[in-house]
């Protein structure tokens, strides 16, 4: 595979209330919708050696993805979510813990993935035990590659599985942040930086850093590098509110994630950061359309919409 974009991280069957078993979490979910934006995506993750792992497996190829950097685990069993939605279809996630995702290992397969990829992408939660070998090899290599590759720290802060110390290292190797304006409360009191109550303050992010705020859409926020001999300054470079648009919510699981992936591609495609954020908050909300986190979305009625051509 060609310069794939990577998602490393939690691999796992969402459970919700009346049975039915999702494939899910976050990092896959990305890979899936970078796949079906057209781009090759793969997801790096661990399963059980176990019937729900080997279904896992089978779903993930009937989604269009490899299952080649899916690991297998014999000690320890494939991810769980129970998911229980309110009364406005927001998500509430009960994570079993110690699964076979915590567990990634760095191997060669990996090393030689990590040298194609073009983009890598992960969050807080694969790094609730403390962050794995693996992701911190994988990310200095995409970063190293030349030219450099993108690495995406989308936040998706769950439970109580973060720690103010692996919340500042996604801050540092992550060369995009995405955050909601719930998660960005949190680590204003947790990460001990200049944190004002906008990312247009004293954001200790430098790179592109943004906002989603539901169906309010999103802000963004870049900024570039100014050697001075000392290890750099940073300055302000573009930033802009893009506004939410209306949806018929079915529940809102994988649209962050979703929004995430559209966010990726279109700027792997060349296009400026604001077409790539209207594009991400109207793919979105067509996610939130549908039950799950990896609906079929027609990539052509989206940008008729935004684009209108």
């Amino acid at each position: 595979m060609t310069n794939p974009i990577v998602g490393i991280g939690e691999l796992l069957w969402d459970v919700y209330p009346d049975g039915r078993k999702v494939a899910g979490g976050a990092p896959f979910n990305f890979a899936f919708h970078c796949h079906q934006l057209g781009h090759p995506a793969v997801i790096v993750s661990r399963v059980g050696n176990d019937d729900l792992g080997r279904e896992l497996r089978e779903r993930v190829r009937e989604l269009g993805l490899s299952d080649e950097y899916i690991q297998t685990d014999d000690e320890h069993p494939t991810g769980t979510v129970q998911v229980t939605l309110d009364a406005n279809a927001v998500p509430t996630y009960t994570i079993t813990e110690n699964v076979a995702w915590d567990h990634i290992a760095w191997d060669e397969k990996l090393a030689e993935l990590a040298l194609a990829a073009r983009t890598l992408c992960f969050g807080t939660l694969a790094q609730r035990t403390g962050t794995p070998v693996a992701l911190q090899r994988m990310a200095e290599t995409v970063r190293g590659r030349r030219p450099p590759g993108l690495v995406v720290f989308d936040v998706n802060l769950r439970g109580a599985f973060f720690h103010p110390l692996t919340l500042r290292g996604g801050l540092a190797i992550g060369d995009w942040v995405k955050v909601n304006e719930d998660e960005f409360a949190i680590l204003d009191g947790l990460t001990g930086l200049r944190w004002s109550s906008s990312p247009y303050g004293d954001w200790p992010h430098c790179g592109v850093t943004i906002m989603t705020r539901g169906s309010g859409g999103c802000e963004v926020y870049r900024c570039w590098e100014v050697d001075d001999g000392e290890g750099g300054e940073w300055y302000p470079d573009e930033r802009f509110s893009q506004p939410g648009v209306s949806a018929k919510v079915v529940d809102t699981v994988g649209a962050g994630d979703a929004f995430t992936a559209a966010m990726v591609c279109l700027h792997l495609e060349g296009r400026p950061l604001r077409e790539c954020a209207k594009f991400a908050v109207h793919y979105a909300a067509r996610v939130c359309e549908q039950p799950g986190g990896t609906p079929r979305i027609d990539r052509r009625e989206v940008e008729l919409v935004v684009f209108q051509k």
